[in-house]
């Protein structure tokens, strides 16, 4: 009779009970990456924002605030949200965001099938109770109120002041953050009226209607706007009238904006002589904490350039 080995045996069966436990405990255990990784996704504040001055002024609000992300929406090449249509994309990054950040004032012509689909996703409003300037016609309230250095410093506190109610427990976070982005803010804004309110002549002539803020804030006068919405040239009799105005009023520079074809302007420069410079709205330009600010020094250089 053979013999059996009952040590043998004890050490087999041993080894598939321990094999069995061990597989069934990675079936249902997370690796230790991955549940950092899952309580990291359930712990994170997602903010979008809806262009890229909105995109700006909150990434200052927010900076260095753990667990806080802040995501633009749209492409930093989009520019202003004139006629943007929603993508799926979009919806799909707004349904991960428990907020979102709007420039308001009719900048977001699409907010409102954004609110009737994503019910409890909560809407920051930056440019609440900033006081509008009218457009002419049948043209809504101007919506680039950020191209002011000082609704800027509003929009950045509106922010701060929203998020801290929908967010508490980082209040402080924002506050703090928020003051000290307004501080430098306003150190551009003391900078820009001590260069620009000793000049003169204060006569320009702008590519769209991004700069009525602007101009309003420095006490610059538009005498004329080449394209009243962009991409919508200016017929040849709208052409012959600015072109008209400028010989008269010996306007000598005129504006155009980087994110859109100077053809127009140079027409108009052709025809009269003024210079054609570049001043930046401010709704494109790298993803960085101090562009906003950056976009604005440059552009004190070119209007004391300019109107030298």
């Amino acid at each position: 009779m053979k013999k059996i080995n009952l040590k043998k045996i004890l050490e087999v069966g041993l080894s598939i009970v321990l094999v069995g436990m061990l597989s069934a405990c990675g079936g249902n255990t997370l690796t230790k990456d991955a549940v950092t990784k899952e309580a990291d996704t359930k712990n994170k504040f997602t903010i979008v924002t809806s262009f890229y001055p909105i995109y700006i002024a909150a990434l200052n609000v927010t900076k260095d605030i753990e667990g806080v992300e802040v995501v633009n929406m749209t492409e930093p090449i989009t520019g202003c949200l004139h006629d943007y249509t929603l993508t799926t994309k979009d919806m799909k990054t707004l349904e991960q965001a428990q907020v979102f950040i709007i420039n308001g004032a009719g900048m977001e012509s699409f907010i409102e099938d954004i609110t009737s689909q994503l019910k409890d996703l909560e809407i920051v409003e930056a440019s609440r109770g900033i006081e509008l300037i009218a457009g002419e016609g049948d043209e809504g309230d101007n919506p680039h109120v950020w191209v002011s250095v000082t609704n800027a410093m509003k929009q950045v506190e509106n922010i701060s002041e929203q998020l801290s109610k929908i967010d508490p427990l980082h209040a402080k976070a924002y506050e703090k953050n928020a003051q000290g982005y307004i501080q430098k803010l306003d150190q551009t804004k003391s900078k820009m009226h001590e260069a620009l309110d000793q000049i003169a002549h204060k006569d320009i002539v702008t590519f769209h209607e991004a700069f009525p803020y602007f101009a309003k804030e420095f006490n610059l006068n538009i005498v004329s706007v080449i394209e009243r919405e962009p991409g919508s040239e200016p017929s040849a009799k709208e052409l012959g009238e600015i072109i008209n105005q400028i010989k008269e009023l010996g306007v000598k520079a005129l504006f155009a904006e980087p994110q859109y074809s100077p053809k127009a302007a140079q027409t108009i420069a052709n025809e009269t002589g003024a210079k054609i410079y570049t001043l930046d709205p401010g709704v494109t330009g790298p993803m960085e904490a101090d562009a906003y600010i950056n976009i604005m020094d440059k552009n004190l250089e070119v209007l004391k350039e300019a109107l030298k």
